[in-house]
């Protein structure tokens, strides 16, 4: 019997030592099938008529049907005149059921030959075994692809978590659950683009090289453009090119694809990163917390079939609608202090040395009622809230709350403790515009080189009229953590961000 578990010429390499003699052995027996004509990566093509699942679910109809598939053999079990392999494909695997008599001498030799790893197509009949496992019995095979390298032991598996990021494509042949949640990224993904389209929004795409990086506060990445002879940055966000598109007479419009930000990473951050950005004329932010909330419970139930999820053993409901708080109210209702009677900056900042608190010597009410939220309240919002009004302060895109100049018609999403979502009314007076980014300007050159610079085209589109809009920018990576119950973003990436290995 041999499988993974098991060392020797085709098991799991237990020491580099045996790594390199497997590897030996391996490419001798590359060698010895081109001397015979039956190099395996001359082969072009393999015709694939279904996968493991359509048998394994549809035997009925199946059975005693010729079929063609093709995998990997990741087991094999029996050295005499018959033998059973398993083969893996994209769907699952299923036992292969091969004898002597049934394809010759000679082909059942190289068989034999055949290591865990390798790649073959198979042809054969679907039938159940006497031990009742429903089987193809193989008629011919064709090697696809010779595996040079040993797998390593599938039931120690590839455990070693950073190894298993550098080398996803062999975390995906030796861990069937990552491969589903990168099949349930991509469902999700699916869904969400059906939702929107389903609401007449328009898709569209918006450069990645900006000339200026905006639409959010973050330290962006910077390249050169040797023709132009310019510095330019990979976007931090779309916002403002899409707003742009709004401006021209397009009503609804999202975009869905990669940011790039220059900061830390962590369980919750890769440098790129996915996020879904939409725009829709002659709404506001409660129009944007109605879409928020009934495109997530909607996507929870198309791919997972329920609302009601668990993350990392919290339960948490998706069904819609979501609770609603102010940020002043969550401040008093879990710090105990009423920014709602605090009106300067000096009372403020007194307040949070009460608390302990060290604010930056910069930091205005605003930025200080923010700073009481992120340490006192995020991570009691487990169950999905949208935390509204933020102080103008942080939020230099976002339209004025009518008689409440210092705070703004913004809401951002929290479950489990993290954001998921950041969305606004958007800012559509251009006078105002000018005067934040102005405020913004003034943020980096005390020393903020997070803050925002001055989009001048951006303030003339605003100048020809931009119709009252909501806005709304929903973090995928983020979401599909939530709905595969991952707990690192890296666990959902294919190509996380990582340090060279020197």
């Amino acid at each position: 019997m041999e499988d993974l578990n098991e060392t020797g010429n085709s098991g799991a390499p237990q020491t580099e030592q045996d790594m390199q003699e497997q590897m030996r052995i391996r490419l001798e027996k590359l060698e010895e099938l081109s001397a015979e004509g039956l190099d395996p990566f001359i082969q072009i093509r393999f015709d694939v008529t279904c996968h493991s699942t359509d048998i394994t679910e549809h035997f009925e109809d199946m059975e005693g049907k010729s079929v063609r598939i093709a995998g990997r053999l990741l087991s094999r079990r029996g050295m005499g005149k018959v033998s059973f392999c398993d083969l893996y494909d994209r769907r699952g695997h299923i036992q292969l059921f091969t004898k002597i008599d049934a394809i010759g001498e000679e082909a059942y030799a190289h068989w034999q030959k055949l290591d865990i790893g390798d790649i073959v197509g198979i042809e054969g009949e679907v039938f159940r075994t006497q031990k009742g496992e429903i089987s193809v019995r193989t008629t011919s095979y064709v090697l696809l692809a010779k595996a040079l390298r040993p797998l390593p032991n599938k039931f120690h598996g590839l455990k070693d978590t950073e190894l298993r990021y550098r080398q996803r494509y062999v975390d995906l042949i030796i861990n069937p659950e990552v491969r589903d949640t990168f099949e349930k990224r991509s469902a999700i993904i699916r869904e969400i683009r059906r939702y929107m389209d389903s609401l007449d929004y328009i898709e569209v795409e918006t450069p990645i090289l900006n000339s200026i990086p905006g639409g959010a506060t973050a330290r962006p990445f910077m390249t050169h453009h040797n023709t132009l002879d310019i510095d330019m940055y990979l976007r931090i966000a779309p916002e403002l090119y899409l707003k742009r598109l709004i401006v021209g007479g397009f009503e609804r419009v999202y975009e869905m694809g990669r940011l790039f930000r220059n900061e830390g990473m962590s369980v919750k951050h890769n440098p790129e990163f996915t996020t879904i950005e939409m725009y829709q004329a002659y709404t506001d932010l409660r129009g944007m917390m109605d879409l928020c909330e009934n495109l997530l419970s909607s996507v929870a139930v198309k791919v997972l079939g329920t609302t009601e999820i668990q993350y990392q053993g919290t339960p948490i409901s998706l069904k819609a609608p979501f609770a609603r708080m102010t940020m002043t109210e969550a401040v008093f209702k879990y710090s105990g202090v009423d920014f709602s009677s605090i009106h300067t900056d000096d009372e403020a900042r007194a307040a949070a040395k009460e608390k302990g608190l060290d604010p930056d010597n910069a930091f205005r009410r605003g930025e200080i009622l923010n700073l009481f939220f992120e340490v006192y309240c995020e991570n009691q919002l487990i169950q999905p809230t949208f935390i509204c009004e933020y102080p103008i302060e942080i939020s230099p895109l976002t339209k004025k709350i009518p008689g409440n100049p210092g705070m703004t018609d913004r809401f951002e999403l929290f479950i489990g403790g993290r954001e998921y979502a950041n969305a606004y009314s958007e800012l559509n007076d251009p006078i105002d515009q000018r005067e934040r980014f102005a405020d913004q300007i003034r943020k980096r050159d005390a020393g903020d080189d997070e803050a925002n610079l001055l989009d001048e085209d951006f303030c003339v589109s605003l100048e020809y009229g931009m119709p009252p809009t909501g806005g709304m920018g929903i973090g995928i990576d983020r979401l599909i953590m939530l709905l595969t119950d991952r707990a690192s973003i890296r666990d959902i990436l294919l190509f996380p961000t990582m340090k060279p290995i020197q």
